[in-house]
């Protein structure tokens, strides 16, 4: 039965044996399969992908992903089409679970080089660990303590692209702008480029020397290069998306900071593969085909295009999601390669508490999730014996929720996942004023991303007050008290937040600063002290609505 509706999704894909049989003189047709925002889960990824049951509207998630599942489809995908490319828009690596971020993201890495990954184009999660880590997954060689495989690791067989992302002292790219690859004696060009935003989103030590310039105006500038060098056809990786409210095939009140880009790029682009929101979906921007397979490899999108073999362009595009379910068989090499992951990480895993029902990290209306209240929690409890009052935690560095499976045990795999930054907590002290800016500050990089904020502590925001005017003064109650502006507070965050990261700048003037624990650790051994969890519905975090 799993063999027959994967033929099927062959034949539903156009991908018959019949197109290998083209006449030598017709159009080209090129099939490219594309992923985004794979973040190393080289395993069956936690949280499942979440679908809108279309009789009940209801939330399903359905579990999908797995490094091997997605090596069946791609070996089907080559198989059936003589004119392939496999290609990512970035984030390929950051942010990973155990099995592979423990390694450095040398699994991964090892994964895609198996799976003949063509070309990565670069997210803003490559660079969580500096430049200098980037550049060594690409070409090679271990850490300074070594590979924690214990074997020697020779880089992505793959080239990363960036086009927009600048090395100051010599004004070169930081690796190559573009690439071009011939179908049947017809070139092809991809251009890979990151979000222009990503120094707002990272640490300032991860970017430090480099410049991220305008996503359309790097591309623009490469068109007329391109074309002089025998490209008329022009797919753009970028690692930036948008938002829907369909399935991963819809394209259903589309939103989101990709929209102006596209418009804004010159219309010798043909194809835009996007990500960086972990929303999937199929649309057209003024007629120009815009994709994105969600996130952590739970779909692949398979990407058609038409090429003209007298003009050397597309003609035509179409493109179709592929959720990869458990039904998928899975492929024995790349099976064995994660199985070989896990059990290098057996005696590293271990239970560490129990939950009595899923915490899911998904915000509410108000902006809070019970995951992330439970991790400000956590980081309160942690950094109490330094004076801390209040712990904000942003929920971009909570990356999956705590699934219940069998009797509520949770294991360190399971809290690496949620939070697998490395980054450890910083204790500092903020004015009453300095701590209201940080609130207004949220607004500074986008109106979705709220602090989650620990217990006994809270505040109000009104959507519709300007920019550093939403946060009502009397509405701040920290550590059971009213704000007082002329008063100081201790306030913990992780390292990434204490540099300024998520371009919330007033936290660099924190002073007397004490370094604490790992974030990982504080919220492991919460677990132990708490078990089992259960989460409450307290509100902290409350929507101001006319």
């Amino acid at each position: 039965m799993v063999a027959i509706r994967f033929f099927l999704l062959i034949l539903a894909l156009g991908l018959s044996t019949c197109a290998s049989h083209m006449p030598e003189r017709g159009p080209v047709t090129v099939m490219l399969a594309a992923i985004n925002d794979f973040h190393g889960n080289l395993e069956l990824p936690a949280g499942g992908l979440p679908e809108v049951n279309t009789t009940t509207q209801a939330l399903m998630r359905t579990p999908a992903g797995g490094v091997a599942r997605l090596a069946t489809v791609l070996e089907g995908l080559r198989t059936q089409h003589p004119h392939f490319a496999f290609v990512s828009a970035g984030d390929l690596v950051g942010a990973s679970p155990l099995t592979s971020g423990y390694f450095d993201d040398e699994p991964t890495i090892a994964a895609m080089n198996s799976l003949k990954l063509d070309l990565n184009g670069v997210g803003n999660h490559e660079f969580d660990r500096g430049r200098a880590e980037l550049l060594r997954l690409q070409s090679g060689g271990c850490p300074d303590g070594g590979c924690k495989s214990g074997q020697a690791f020779g880089g992505a067989k793959f080239p990363f692209l960036a086009a927009n992302v600048m090395v100051r002292d010599s004004g070169k790219t930081l690796f190559p702008p573009y690439a071009i690859h011939a179908f049947d004696g017809i070139r092809v060009a991809f251009i890979g480029v990151t979000l222009k935003g990503t120094p707002d989103i990272l640490s300032p030590k991860a970017v430090a020397g480099l410049d991220f310039h305008d996503e359309a105006d790097t591309v623009n500038r490469l068109v007329p290069e391109l074309k002089q060098a025998g490209a008329e056809a022009i797919v753009v990786l970028i690692h930036q998306g948008g938002f829907q409210r369909g399935g991963p095939n819809d394209c259903n009140e589309f939103r989101g900071p990709i929209i102006d880009i596209v418009r804004r790029f010159d219309r010798a682009v043909d194809v835009v593969i996007s990500g960086h929101t972990h929303q999937a979906y199929i649309c057209r921007i003024e007629g120009r085909l815009v994709t994105s397979a969600g996130s952590f490899g739970r779909a692949v999108t398979a990407i058609k295009l038409t090429l003209d073999r007298a003009t050397r362009d597309v003609v035509s595009t179409s493109a179709t999601n592929y959720v990869l379910r458990t039904d998928v068989p899975e492929s024995p090499v790349l099976a064995a390669l994660a199985m070989r992951q896990a059990q290098l990480l057996r005696k590293l895993d271990r239970p560490v508490g129990r939950i009595a029902q899923a915490i899911v990290n998904i915000q509410n209306a108000d902006g809070e999730s019970p995951l992330g209240q439970l991790i400000a929690d956590a980081q309160l409890e942690a950094t109490l014996d330094v004076g801390a009052e209040v712990a904000f935690m942003n929920p971009g560095g909570i990356r999956v929720p705590i699934d219940f499976n069998g009797d509520g045990a949770v294991t360190y795999s399971a809290l690496y996942a949620v939070q697998p930054f490395g980054n450890h907590l910083v204790t500092m002290t903020l004015s009453g004023k300095e701590v209201l800016q940080l609130l207004e500050q949220q607004w500074s990089i986008n109106g979705l991303r709220r602090l989650q904020i620990s217990k006994g502590s809270g505040f109000a925001w009104n959507p519709d007050q300007p920019e550093g005017a939403r946060i009502p003064r009397d509405s701040v109650v920290i550590n059971g008290q009213p704000l007082q502006l002329d008063r100081d507070y201790r306030i913990t965050v992780n390292n990434y937040l204490a540099d300024g990261g998520d371009n919330l700048p007033i936290l660099r003037e924190g002073r007397s600063r004490v370094a604490g624990v790992l974030n990982l650790d504080a919220l492991v051994a919460y677990f132990g002290r708490q078990s089992p969890m259960v989460v409450g519905r307290e509100r902290r975090v409350r929507r101001i609505d006319p």
